[in-house]
């Protein structure tokens, strides 16, 4: 259309009151072919829903030439088409990547087609009602087609990708590419190569952006890195959430799985399907999310699997009346639900362990191998920081456990809501998590609390699930943010399997158990030797040499202390050393005999000095 006559129409819309350009419809080439061009991109673009009517049209024109060429070959055609359908129903090799169903569409196209052709070079594709049998064929085949799930999701994905560099551009990864695309039952994952100095870090970092660019909901885009080549990335995009809906305990979940603490254990799927499996043997796990997020869940899954582990004990801690865990009760050798029970039992885990760690130096080994003989010892810890507001004793032994209790198969597994420093009561305990399982956070920041330092600006986005049961799981094994979901067990469930795995716990070996029997009681525990407190008399300095060592200073300090006993500070100042070497020796020295426990904080030598 010439500037001329485009002016002319912009002045007469202007006068009936219409604004802006008009809408043209004139062809107007800029160059020869520009027409042809534009309508061969369009069936390009369109060549998946062409398909049909492409393969209709070839398959009458094949007709045409073979009935004005060698009309004999009919009955060559008919054994081919036959002979092609039957190879491909056969043959699963050559449609392994088909289901069934459409294996079943892809040999009626083919054999009818086949059919129709040989027909057609024996008689003519004009002949009587072969065109109307053509056309009729077509469009019955091409409806399913035009139908089908995967291809308009294959087709949309192509598409997309196609304009990967503008979207590129507009987010800021310039200079990558798509090297390769899969589609599959819930969207389609793509293998990105980038740019010379680009890690999968930086495209971590425009998720959403990239969620904008690829016109997907918000959530939906994944990201990993390529574990071979540093300059790849994995993109996955979900069309839909697989995880919308709770997944149900399988009940042969626990006959496809090892009944041992040694081997990994299932917690449930990963958003392709997957299966979560997580080793607890020698480790120590964290449970983090905030309030209704599913930490009871997960526990009861971790439970339904160790409970029928004839290798390992359970102990159980409760601060709120066993509501969480006494429905484990059959299968829990112990359930502390008091400060002064969870005190005492993480006391006797430490005696335990004690006891374990000098078997292995007396052995001349350092791994203690559970067996149904020797079984691994997993104290479950449900709300810690409960437990160090309520009982700050037990904090101690838990922080023991955690730095020691690795080696000799003695382990926490912890939930709690948010692990900082005031709710774990130290370092210590936080740190030496070597499972760490991240559910639903209410801030950023306690990403990196639950997970550990970083994780954050590393894609592990545990402040976006969205559901209870959707975790984030770091372990050795998994060092990539991929979301799961764990498996959901109801109270029938829990009861079933608590009731079916109490016949066969195991017990503690002889030599844990003896442990368990010695375990000095302090902190308001009860006392191995209870006496009345006689005085309060104060500790008389020993008068000792310069030099003396401070065990030869606590047992003089012992044997002059007064009826009622000497104080823990008192024995303390007397040695020069902390409160957990006094603790040390004042448990070796009962156990040979030499100290008894007088009350609550108070010791003295059995045969005080006169």
């Amino acid at each position: 259309m010439s500037r001329r006559r485009t002016r002319w129409m912009r002045r007469r819309l202007h006068r009936h009151g219409v604004r802006g350009e008009p809408l043209t419809l004139l062809v107007d080439d800029h160059y020869p072919g520009e027409t042809l061009e534009a309508l061969l991109r369009g069936i390009y673009r369109y060549r998946s829903e062409l398909a049909p009517l492409v393969l209709g049209a070839t398959t009458g024109l094949i007709a045409a030439l073979l009935h004005a060429w060698v009309p004999n070959w009919a009955p060559i055609v008919a054994v081919l088409a036959v002979a092609g359908s039957a190879a491909l129903w056969w043959m699963e090799r050559l449609t392994s990547g088909l289901r069934k169903v459409e294996r079943t569409y892809a040999v009626a196209v083919i054999g009818a087609a086949g059919l129709w052709l040989a027909v057609g070079t024996a008689l003519g594709p004009g002949t009587g009602m072969l065109p109307a049998l053509l056309v009729f064929g077509t469009f019955a085949g091409a409806v399913p087609w035009w139908w089908h799930r995967r291809r308009r999701a294959r087709v949309r994905v192509e598409r997309t990708l196609e304009a990967w560099p503008d979207v590129a551009e507009a987010v800021g990864l310039n200079g990558s590419r798509v090297m390769s695309a899969v589609v599959d039952l819930w969207g389609w994952r793509a293998r990105i190569g980038l740019r010379r100095g680009q890690t999968a870090t930086d495209v971590i970092a425009k998720v959403s952006a990239l969620e904008s660019g690829l016109g997907t909901r918000p959530g939906a885009v994944r990201i990993e890195p390529d574990p071979a080549r540093a300059d790849h990335c994995l993109i996955r995009v979900l069309d839909t959430d697989p995880h919308a809906r709770a997944i149900a305990w399988p009940a042969t979940v626990l006959d496809a799985t090892p009944r041992t603490i040694t081997a990994p254990i299932p917690l449930g799927l990963f958003e392709d399907a997957s299966p979560v499996t997580v080793t607890l043997a020698h480790r120590h796990a964290l449970v983090g999310g905030v309030a209704g997020a599913g930490k009871s869940g997960v526990l009861n899954a971790i439970l339904a699997c160790l409970s029928g582990c004839p290798d390992v004990v359970l102990w159980g801690i409760d601060l709120k009346g066993g509501m969480e865990l006494r429905p484990w009760a059959p299968c829990l050798d112990r359930l502390a639900t008091t400060p002064t029970q969870a005190a005492e039992l993480l006391a006797d885990a430490v005696a335990i362990l004690n006891t374990r760690a000098a078997r292995l130096a007396a052995a001349g080994q350092r791994l203690w191998q559970p067996s149904p003989a020797e079984p691994a010892l997993v104290v479950v810890i449900d709300e810690y920081a409960e437990l160090s507001d309520d009982a700050p004793a037990a904090v101690g032994h838990a922080d023991s456990t955690a730095r020691r209790g690795r080696a000799v198969a003695v382990t926490l597994l912890v939930a709690t809501q948010r692990p900082t420093q005031k709710a774990m009561g130290s370092g210590a305990v936080r740190s030496q998590m070597d499972v760490r399982l991240c559910l639903r956070v209410r801030e950023r920041r306690d990403v990196d609390l639950v997970l550990g330092q970083g994780m954050l600006a590393a894609g592990w986005h545990a402040h976006t699930l969205d559901a209870p049961g959707k975790f984030l799981l770091s372990t050795p094994e998994h060092t990539t943010p991929r979301r799961a979901r764990a498996y959901l067990l109801n109270d029938t469930d829990v009861t079933t399997l608590a009731t079916r795995h109490a016949r066969t716990r195991p017990a503690l070996d002889d030599a844990s158990r003896a442990a368990t029997d010695n375990t000095i009681r302090d902190a308001g525990q009860q006392l191995v030797v209870p006496r009345p407190r006689q005085g309060t008399e104060t500790l008389r300095k020993p008068n000792l040499a310069e030099g003396t060592d401070p065990d030869t200073a606590l047992l003089a300090a012992l044997e002059q202390a007064p009826p009622g006993g000497a104080s823990i500070s008192d024995l303390m100042a007397a040695t020069g050393m902390r409160r957990t070497w006094v603790y040390h020796r004042l448990h070796h020295h009962f156990a040979d005999g030499r100290a008894v426990q007088v009350s609550r904080g108070r010791w003295r030598a059995s045969q005080p000095q006169l």
